[in-house]
């Protein structure tokens, strides 16, 4: 399989004392980061590229280190499989905003 942007979401099932899932989704930007894909995180989801096991598997990763928080793990993912494009990260952005 080709090249993929890969949009998710990880969390516990159960939050801190304050609601704040921050340090259980610090735990999972950290593994992104170290993964050295093209990466970019917002309030709701992060973004990483890469081929299918490259992204899948810190998608996995990501998972078992939130997992560690709490006895259940929330995921949402949506991918954009783009076999042979790469730089797409920024460059779906960068067309957008020639349009604006």
């Amino acid at each position: 399989m080709g090249a993929m942007l890969v949009a998710f979401s990880v969390a516990p099932s159960v939050s801190g004392d304050d609601g704040s899932v921050t340090d259980a989704v610090a735990d999972a930007v950290r593994i992104v980061r170290e993964s050295g894909l093209p990466n970019h995180t917002d309030a709701m989801f992060t973004t990483i590229e890469g081929d299918w096991d490259e992204c899948m598997d810190v998608v996995r990763r990501c998972v078992e280190a939130v997992a560690v928080h709490g006895p259940r793990v929330s995921l949402v993912l949506k991918a954009d499989v783009r076999p042979g494009r790469t730089g797409e990260l920024t460059a779906k952005i960068e067309r957008l905003e020639s349009r604006l």
